[in-house]
Order: structure tokens, then C-alpha cells, then sequence
């Protein structure tokens, strides 16, 4: 509990603070300025309002476009990597090998192999694709990349997921003549339905956080095409040194992420419910 006051509640209490001020690290007085910070951002009058809101239109589409592919790819190579095959924990170690890479060497080495000039993707494609430069090929870039990184760490949460599903479930669906595509909707995914609830949650709220690709691999260009929020925030506050601006945009892209897991937790658990529900009502009938 004392860890959690002191590396959550007061950061994000001081953070609010800030926030009410024109808090300048260059300036010797830092006078308290209310909601003008806020204010600011939402009417326009901030030099920093129109580019943070375009991070967050970039951060949003970083999401939309990423979260599905993290979320369905990884369940696919689990449930061929929960079979039994030769060389399967070989596949498997192969799988979450990048994760335990840090963002640095990712993006770096990702960058290097992406770059239009010498690039060894370019090479061997026989042509000048502007991978870093330009978009739509940029986004492709990030998102691809992305992924390919992180790609490990929900496969094997949904491996081990799918482990604790009884082999009993199947075997009787199978009795029943279910398919696989209907053992997969009335035995796999009720089976896993937690862990699909918190690798849903955890994967929005990781792709709305994502810095690192952006600004090691494009530097938020072209322009500011793949700037994200935390990359704007992150310069507002360290190069420009208005860390009261940066902090309302901080609290902002807080309870923006705060309203989409929230969304998602409601959405979830109102159709575990409904499922409760039509399962009672159909056992009261039989």
C-alpha cells in the first residue's frame, strides 16, 4: 500500500498540481494559473492545441490499427502451439524471443533494416519504399513492427490460457459433433474469457502508451503524421519546459485512457451476463 501511494497517488496528485500552474523549469516563479492550462488546450489558444490533439488522433489510429492484430494473431499461433508436434517449445521460445528485447534495440535495428537507402528489406525488394518517410508506409512500419514485438507476450498468456481449458470440454463437444469452429466459440473462448478480458485491456492500454517505435524509428514524421500522445507530452515538458502544459496533457490522456477501459470492461462484462442469463433460462426450461 505505501508503495503503491508513493509511486501512483502522489505522482498523479502532483502531476494534477502541476497542471494548475505555469509551471516552467527556466522561470524562477511558477504562479498558479487554475484550468487555463485546460482551457487552452480545448479553445485553441495553446501553440501546443493543435498538435496534441493530432497525437491523440494519431495514438487512437496506432490503436485501431494494432489491437486487433495483437489480440487475434497471438490467439491463432497459441492454440497451434498448444498442440502437441515435434520442435513445438522450440516454436515457442522462437515466439517470445523479441519480447525480452527492450523498445531501444527493437526500434533501432527495425529502423536500420527499414531505411530507405540502405535498408535491408529495400535490398532485397529492388526498390526505394519510403518505409520511415512517408505515409500510409510508416504506419505500416509501426504497427508491423509492434507486433512483431510484442506479438509474444499474449501468446503466451493465451497459451497458458488454453492449457487450463479441460480436455473433458472437447471431448465431449466432439461426442456432440460440434465443429471446430463451434468448439472454438462454445469451449475455447468461454474457457479463456478472463484472460481475454485482461489481454484486451492490457493490450489498449500498452498501444495507447507507445513512444518508443515512434520516436526512434520516424521521429514522429513525416511532420508530426506519427507523433503520439506521450510523444508530445514528453516534448512539451523536457524540451520545451512548460511542464504545466505537459501535465494537463498528461491528466487529459488519462482519463481518456481511463474511458476506453472502463468501455471495455462494461462491454465484457455485460455480455459475460447475458451469457449467465441464457444459460440459467435454459437450464430452468429443460
Amino acid at each position: 500500500m505505501i508503495l503503491f501511494v508513493l509511486f501512483v497517488i502522489f505522482p498523479a496528485v502532483w502531476g494534477l498540481w502541476i497542471s494548475l500552474h505555469r509551471y516552467d523549469f527556466t522561470l524562477p516563479n511558477k504562479p498558479f494559473i487554475g484550468l487555463d492550462n485546460y482551457t487552452s488546450l480545448f479553445d485553441g489558444s495553446s501553440p501546443w492545441s493543435a498538435v496534441f490533439w493530432e497525437s491523440l488522433r494519431n495514438t487512437i489510429l496506432f490503436g485501431v490499427l494494432s489491437v486487433p492484430l495483437l489480440l487475434v494473431l497471438p490467439l491463432a499461433i497459441a492454440m497451434v502451439l498448444n498442440r502437441k508436434f515435434a520442435g513445438r517449445n522450440l516454436f515457442r521460445a522462437v515466439y517470445f524471443a523479441p519480447y525480452v528485447l527492450g523498445v531501444a534495440v527493437i526500434a533501432v535495428l527495425w529502423r536500420y533494416l527499414l531505411d530507405t537507402n540502405v535498408g535491408l528489406l529495400n535490398y532485397y525488394l529492388g526498390r526505394a519504399v519510403p518505409w520511415l518517410t512517408d505515409v500510409p508506409e510508416a504506419w505500416v512500419s509501426l504497427v508491423g513492427v509492434t507486433v512483431w514485438w510484442t506479438l509474444g507476450f499474449n501468446c503466451a498468456i493465451y497459451l497458458a490460457a488454453l492449457q487450463g481449458v479441460p480436455r473433458s470440454l472437447y471431448e465431449a463437444a466432439a461426442m456432440d459433433g460440434a465443429s471446430p469452429s463451434q468448439k472454438f466459440r462454445n469451449v475455447t473462448l468461454p474457457g479463456i474469457r478472463p484472460v481475454l478480458v485482461f489481454v484486451v485491456s492490457t493490450t489498449i492500454i500498452s498501444s495507447m502508451n507507445m513512444f518508443g517505435q515512434s520516436y526512434l524509428m520516424t521521429a514522429g514524421g513525416p511532420g508530426n503524421e506519427t507523433r503520439t500522445a506521450i510523444m508530445q507530452i514528453s516534448d512539451t515538458g523536457l524540451r520545451q519546459f512548460d511542464s504545466g502544459m505537459a501535465s494537463a496533457m498528461s491528466v487529459i490522456f488519462m482519463f481518456f485512457i481511463i474511458i476506453i477501459s472502463g468501455s471495455v470492461f462494461l462491454l465484457t462484462n455485460r455480455d459475460s451476463d447475458a451469457r449467465t442469463q441464457k444459460k440459467s433460462k435454459a437450464r430452468a426450461t429443460a
